[in-house]
Protein backbone atom coordinates (compact mmCIF):
# COMPACT_ATOMS: atom_id res chain seq x y z
CA UNK A 1 0.00 0.00 0.00
CA UNK A 2 1.48 3.92 -0.85
CA UNK A 3 2.81 5.67 1.68
CA UNK A 4 2.20 8.97 2.36
CA UNK A 5 4.13 11.97 4.02
CA UNK A 6 1.06 13.79 5.78
CA UNK A 7 0.64 17.05 6.24
CA UNK A 8 2.44 19.02 8.61
CA UNK A 9 1.24 22.69 8.94
CA UNK A 10 -1.75 22.42 7.09
CA UNK A 11 -4.09 25.21 8.88
CA UNK A 12 -1.29 26.78 10.66
CA UNK A 13 1.29 27.73 7.81
CA UNK A 14 -1.51 28.00 4.92
CA UNK A 15 -5.30 26.58 5.17
CA UNK A 16 -6.53 23.11 5.16
CA UNK A 17 -9.86 23.71 3.68
CA UNK A 18 -9.43 22.98 0.25
CA UNK A 19 -11.68 25.91 -1.37
CA UNK A 20 -10.32 28.40 0.67
CA UNK A 21 -6.63 27.57 0.39
CA UNK A 22 -7.32 27.35 -3.69
CA UNK A 23 -9.23 30.98 -3.47
CA UNK A 24 -5.78 32.24 -1.12
CA UNK A 25 -3.57 30.64 -4.22
CA UNK A 26 -5.81 32.60 -7.12
CA UNK A 27 -5.54 35.71 -5.75
CA UNK A 28 -1.69 35.67 -4.80
CA UNK A 29 -1.04 34.01 -8.36
CA UNK A 30 -3.03 36.96 -10.17
CA UNK A 31 -1.62 39.57 -8.11
CA UNK A 32 1.90 38.14 -8.35
CA UNK A 33 1.01 38.46 -12.42
CA UNK A 34 0.44 41.94 -12.13
CA UNK A 35 3.71 42.52 -10.57
CA UNK A 36 5.89 40.52 -13.01
CA UNK A 37 7.69 42.63 -15.54
CA UNK A 38 6.36 42.27 -19.01
CA UNK A 39 8.84 39.74 -21.30
CA UNK A 40 9.32 37.55 -24.27
CA UNK A 41 11.65 35.33 -22.44
CA UNK A 42 9.89 31.52 -21.89
CA UNK A 43 8.66 30.91 -17.91
CA UNK A 44 12.25 30.10 -16.23
CA UNK A 45 14.06 27.21 -15.20
CA UNK A 46 13.59 28.00 -11.90
CA UNK A 47 12.85 29.67 -9.13
CA UNK A 48 13.64 31.04 -5.16
CA UNK A 49 10.27 31.34 -3.64
CA UNK A 50 10.19 31.76 0.25
CA UNK A 51 8.34 29.60 2.86
CA UNK A 52 6.88 31.25 5.77
CA UNK A 53 3.32 30.97 6.60
CA UNK A 54 1.26 31.91 3.63
CA UNK A 55 -0.41 35.68 5.02
CA UNK A 56 3.47 36.92 5.88
CA UNK A 57 5.30 35.39 2.30
CA UNK A 58 2.40 34.08 0.08
CA UNK A 59 1.69 37.45 -1.75
CA UNK A 60 5.56 36.95 -2.86
CA UNK A 61 5.33 33.36 -3.46
CA UNK A 62 2.99 34.18 -5.68
CA UNK A 63 5.11 36.38 -7.88
CA UNK A 64 7.52 33.89 -8.09
CA UNK A 65 5.20 31.53 -8.97
CA UNK A 66 3.04 33.24 -11.53
CA UNK A 67 5.92 33.11 -13.97
CA UNK A 68 4.86 29.53 -14.16
CA UNK A 69 1.31 29.85 -15.04
CA UNK A 70 2.38 29.60 -18.59
CA UNK A 71 3.49 25.59 -17.70
CA UNK A 72 0.14 23.96 -16.68
CA UNK A 73 -0.13 20.17 -17.88
CA UNK A 74 3.88 20.64 -19.31
CA UNK A 75 5.80 19.69 -16.10
CA UNK A 76 6.46 16.39 -15.28
CA UNK A 77 9.11 16.67 -12.55
CA UNK A 78 10.34 19.26 -9.97
CA UNK A 79 13.17 19.16 -8.04
CA UNK A 80 12.53 20.98 -4.92
CA UNK A 81 15.49 21.69 -2.18
CA UNK A 82 14.85 23.93 1.46
CA UNK A 83 17.32 23.93 4.21
CA UNK A 84 16.26 21.38 7.11
CA UNK A 85 15.01 23.27 9.90
CA UNK A 86 14.05 20.66 12.68
CA UNK A 87 16.36 17.15 12.13
CA UNK A 88 19.97 17.67 11.60
CA UNK A 89 21.04 16.39 7.95
CA UNK A 90 24.16 15.51 6.72
CA UNK A 91 24.23 16.23 2.87
CA UNK A 92 20.57 16.01 1.40
CA UNK A 93 17.68 13.78 2.62
CA UNK A 94 15.48 12.47 0.30
CA UNK A 95 12.32 10.33 1.45
CA UNK A 96 11.33 7.13 1.41
CA UNK A 97 7.40 7.35 1.25
CA UNK A 98 5.61 7.49 -2.30
CA UNK A 99 3.80 10.60 -1.73
CA UNK A 100 3.37 14.27 0.06
CA UNK A 101 -0.11 14.56 0.85
CA UNK A 102 -2.14 17.85 1.06
CA UNK A 103 -5.33 19.83 1.08
CA UNK A 104 -5.07 19.85 -2.48
CA UNK A 105 -4.32 16.37 -2.95
CA UNK A 106 -1.39 14.06 -3.00
CA UNK A 107 2.14 14.59 -4.92
CA UNK A 108 3.64 11.42 -5.72
CA UNK A 109 7.42 10.89 -5.46
CA UNK A 110 9.33 11.10 -8.58
CA UNK A 111 11.55 7.54 -7.73
CA UNK A 112 13.12 7.29 -10.68
CA UNK A 113 14.78 10.60 -9.89
CA UNK A 114 16.03 10.52 -6.39
CA UNK A 115 17.04 6.52 -7.69
CA UNK A 116 19.28 8.51 -10.59
CA UNK A 117 21.13 10.61 -7.66
CA UNK A 118 20.99 7.68 -4.43
CA UNK A 119 24.79 6.79 -5.34
CA UNK A 120 26.00 10.22 -4.76
CA UNK A 121 27.51 10.52 -1.16
CA UNK A 122 26.04 13.16 -0.15
CA UNK A 123 22.25 12.21 -0.61
CA UNK A 124 20.77 10.07 2.21
CA UNK A 125 17.27 8.62 2.46
CA UNK A 126 15.46 9.50 5.76
CA UNK A 127 11.74 10.45 6.05
CA UNK A 128 12.84 11.91 9.78
CA UNK A 129 13.91 15.68 8.05
CA UNK A 130 10.76 15.53 5.97
CA UNK A 131 8.11 14.68 8.52
CA UNK A 132 8.18 18.32 9.96
CA UNK A 133 9.40 20.38 7.79
CA UNK A 134 7.64 23.45 6.64
CA UNK A 135 9.91 24.45 4.09
CA UNK A 136 8.83 22.41 1.49
CA UNK A 137 5.48 21.66 2.11
CA UNK A 138 4.33 24.92 1.57
CA UNK A 139 5.53 24.81 -1.53
CA UNK A 140 3.20 22.03 -3.10
CA UNK A 141 0.29 24.25 -3.09
CA UNK A 142 1.52 26.52 -5.44
CA UNK A 143 3.11 23.95 -7.36
CA UNK A 144 -0.13 21.99 -7.92
CA UNK A 145 -2.20 25.39 -8.52
CA UNK A 146 0.31 26.56 -11.24
CA UNK A 147 1.40 23.33 -12.92
CA UNK A 148 -1.99 20.71 -12.24
CA UNK A 149 -0.08 16.98 -12.12
CA UNK A 150 3.63 16.63 -11.56
CA UNK A 151 5.96 14.44 -9.72
CA UNK A 152 8.33 15.45 -6.70
CA UNK A 153 11.82 14.76 -5.89
CA UNK A 154 12.12 16.51 -2.69
CA UNK A 155 15.41 17.31 -0.85
CA UNK A 156 15.93 18.86 2.86
CA UNK A 157 19.42 20.41 2.45
CA UNK A 158 21.87 19.95 5.63
CA UNK A 159 25.14 19.80 6.16
CA UNK A 160 26.37 20.56 2.39
CA UNK A 161 28.38 22.33 0.49
CA UNK A 162 27.29 23.86 -3.01
CA UNK A 163 29.20 21.57 -5.44
CA UNK A 164 27.08 18.57 -3.19
CA UNK A 165 23.84 20.46 -4.09
CA UNK A 166 25.00 21.27 -7.49
CA UNK A 167 25.43 17.69 -8.32
CA UNK A 168 22.57 16.61 -7.65
CA UNK A 169 21.01 19.35 -9.30
CA UNK A 170 23.27 18.68 -12.32
CA UNK A 171 22.20 14.99 -12.59
CA UNK A 172 18.37 16.03 -12.41
CA UNK A 173 18.32 19.07 -14.25
CA UNK A 174 16.39 17.56 -17.20
CA UNK A 175 14.71 19.27 -20.19
CA UNK A 176 11.83 21.51 -20.15
CA UNK A 177 9.30 19.22 -18.60
CA UNK A 178 11.43 19.72 -15.34
CA UNK A 179 11.71 22.86 -13.00
CA UNK A 180 13.72 23.29 -9.69
CA UNK A 181 12.40 25.32 -6.39
CA UNK A 182 14.85 26.47 -3.77
CA UNK A 183 12.73 27.30 -0.81
CA UNK A 184 13.87 30.26 1.53
CA UNK A 185 13.33 33.32 3.33
CA UNK A 186 15.88 36.13 3.59
CA UNK A 187 16.69 37.77 6.67
CA UNK A 188 15.35 37.14 9.65
CA UNK A 189 14.20 38.96 12.93
CA UNK A 190 15.88 43.03 12.37
CA UNK A 191 13.71 46.01 12.41
CA UNK A 192 12.02 46.50 8.68
CA UNK A 193 14.29 49.28 7.49
CA UNK A 194 17.00 47.09 8.65
CA UNK A 195 15.54 43.95 7.23
CA UNK A 196 14.81 45.75 3.78
CA UNK A 197 18.63 46.90 3.46
CA UNK A 198 19.87 43.54 4.09
CA UNK A 199 17.69 41.85 1.85
CA UNK A 200 18.65 44.40 -1.23
CA UNK A 201 22.14 43.51 -0.43
CA UNK A 202 21.06 39.58 -0.76
CA UNK A 203 19.13 40.18 -4.01
CA UNK A 204 22.25 42.03 -5.65
CA UNK A 205 24.45 38.71 -4.62
CA UNK A 206 21.85 36.71 -5.92
CA UNK A 207 21.59 38.32 -8.88
CA UNK A 208 25.46 38.31 -9.65
CA UNK A 209 25.39 34.54 -8.85
CA UNK A 210 27.61 35.47 -6.43
CA UNK A 211 27.06 32.48 -3.40
CA UNK A 212 29.94 33.11 -1.91
CA UNK A 213 28.75 36.49 -0.08
CA UNK A 214 25.77 34.94 0.69
CA UNK A 215 26.06 34.27 4.96
CA UNK A 216 23.95 32.92 7.75
CA UNK A 217 22.31 36.51 8.13
CA UNK A 218 21.51 36.44 4.25
CA UNK A 219 19.05 33.72 3.75
CA UNK A 220 18.17 30.00 5.78
CA UNK A 221 18.29 28.62 2.04
CA UNK A 222 21.59 29.89 1.54
CA UNK A 223 23.45 26.35 0.44
CA UNK A 224 20.84 25.33 -1.99
CA UNK A 225 20.63 28.84 -3.46
CA UNK A 226 24.64 28.60 -3.85
CA UNK A 227 24.21 25.34 -5.27
CA UNK A 228 21.74 26.46 -8.01
CA UNK A 229 23.68 29.80 -8.73
CA UNK A 230 26.77 27.75 -9.18
CA UNK A 231 25.34 25.25 -12.05
CA UNK A 232 23.30 28.49 -13.30
CA UNK A 233 26.47 30.33 -13.41
CA UNK A 234 27.66 27.18 -15.60
CA UNK A 235 25.08 26.85 -17.93
CA UNK A 236 24.60 30.08 -19.29
CA UNK A 237 21.52 31.10 -17.22
CA UNK A 238 20.84 34.57 -15.89
CA UNK A 239 18.97 35.19 -12.02
CA UNK A 240 16.36 38.35 -11.65
CA UNK A 241 14.73 39.51 -8.26
CA UNK A 242 10.99 40.26 -8.90
CA UNK A 243 9.78 40.52 -5.67
CA UNK A 244 11.45 41.94 -2.10
CA UNK A 245 9.14 42.41 0.98
CA UNK A 246 9.24 41.95 5.30
CA UNK A 247 6.83 40.33 6.49
CA UNK A 248 6.27 44.13 7.87
CA UNK A 249 5.01 45.15 4.25
CA UNK A 250 2.58 41.93 3.94
CA UNK A 251 1.18 42.04 7.90
CA UNK A 252 1.91 45.27 9.42
CA UNK A 253 3.92 44.74 12.32
CA UNK A 254 7.37 46.44 11.20
CA UNK A 255 9.26 46.10 14.65
CA UNK A 256 10.78 42.48 13.85
CA UNK A 257 10.44 41.08 10.84
CA UNK A 258 11.53 38.32 7.80
CA UNK A 259 12.83 38.62 4.48
CA UNK A 260 11.51 37.11 1.26
CA UNK A 261 12.36 37.39 -2.03
CA UNK A 262 10.99 36.30 -5.41
CA UNK A 263 13.53 34.78 -8.05
CA UNK A 264 13.40 33.72 -11.47
CA UNK A 265 16.35 32.21 -13.28
CA UNK A 266 16.11 31.68 -16.72
CA UNK A 267 17.52 31.39 -20.16
CA UNK A 268 20.06 34.80 -21.47
CA UNK A 269 19.15 35.96 -24.61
Amino acid sequence: MPRARPPAVAGRFYPADARRLAADLAGYLSDGARALPETDRPPPKAIIAPHAGYMYSGPIAGTAYAAWRPLKGRVQRVVLLGPAHRVQVRGLAAPTVDAFDGPLGPVPIDRAALDAVADLPQVVFDDRPHALEHALEVQLPFLQAVLGDFALAPFAVGAATADDVGAVLDRLWGDAATRVVISSDLSHYHDHRTAAALDRRTADAIERMDGAALHRDSACGRIPIRGLLSLADRRGLTVHAVDLRTSGDTAGDEDRVVGYGAFLVEAER
